[in-house]
């Protein structure tokens, strides 16, 4: 089934707020949404779907209790903002799996409010023609001994622009942060351009904080050795474009809403 297909199947949230108070089994979806609140209470699990179908713009608030579990995917197939606050307690989990596959622009804060959170951001920006794609990550450590990982992968062609700003903010008192940022980049064009801007500021002593960003361009190489292998040049490029954002998608969701995310990004990475 197509990734569509496999979204609008899925038990949809009804009305704009939502608590869920046990493990739930199935994924909910929300297909645009102009204001969501969704509350995962202490010691529930759940999985979310949002899906931007139209240019539109959407408020989008999440909460995750003390030892709550969250899981989100959201898929941008058209040119949609989109605003997103993760609020997290103790113990708690959250992970996001973002795809801008058709423009948009998304904003995201997430605070990490009770000791030993845990949230996993997981980005990809897809721009190509004369597209311009944007995503501004805010992760707030605001206690100590909480961590964050933030994987951002870019690739961008024909003469679109992709953007990214990311900051990690941590609080005088939140000591024994353990926060990530990373942000690697391909630009499949000469006149395709990513800007690319992780940031730290921090404001305790005891931390353990890293950030970096590269851009480059496909690997000639690489290339190469495909088509020596039999490949034509349009397959080597996909091939290579494949593996590159692979890592983000890999333990995206439950199958086969995963393999169907995989499938629409391979498809869109086609086009570029």
């Amino acid at each position: 089934m197509e990734l569509y297909e496999i979204i609008r199947s899925l038990p949809s949230i009804d009305g704009p707020s939502v608590r869920i108070a046990a493990a739930e089994p199935m994924p909910r979806a929300a297909i645009d949404p102009e204001r969501l609140h969704v509350v995962v209470e202490a010691g529930a699990a759940a999985s979310l779907v949002v899906l931007h179908t139209q240019a539109s713009t959407a408020s989008i608030e999440l909460e995750a209790g003390e030892g709550a579990s969250l899981e989100v995917i959201e898929f941008f197939a058209a040119d949609a903002f989109a605003e997103v606050q993760v609020r997290q307690a103790a113990a708690s989990r959250v992970r996001l799996t973002t795809v801008e596959a058709a423009g948009g622009n998304l904003r995201c804060t997430t605070e990490l409010a009770g000791r030993d959170a845990l949230c996993e951001t997981n980005a990809l920006l897809l721009a190509g023609s004369d597209e311009h794609t944007e995503l501004t990550l805010r992760t707030n450590h605001l206690v100590p001994d909480c961590k964050s990982r933030t994987q951002v992968r870019g690739v961008a062609g024909g003469t679109a622009t992709a953007v990214f700003r990311g900051l990690v903010y941590v609080a005088p008192d939140a000591q024994r942060t353990d926060a990530r940022q990373q942000s690697r980049n391909v630009l499949v064009s000469d006149t395709a351009r990513i800007d690319a801007q992780p940031q730290l500021e921090i404001y305790a002593d005891d931390v353990q904080c890293t950030h970096g960003a590269t851009v480059g361009l496909l690997d000639r190489d690489a290339i190469l050795y495909m088509r020596q292998r039999g490949l034509d040049e349009s397959q080597a490029r996909r091939l290579q474009l494949a593996g590159f954002v692979a890592e983000l998608l890999q333990e995206c969701a439950p199958e086969p809403l995963c393999a169907a995310l995989r499938e629409a990004v391979e498809s869109r990475l086609s086009q570029l």
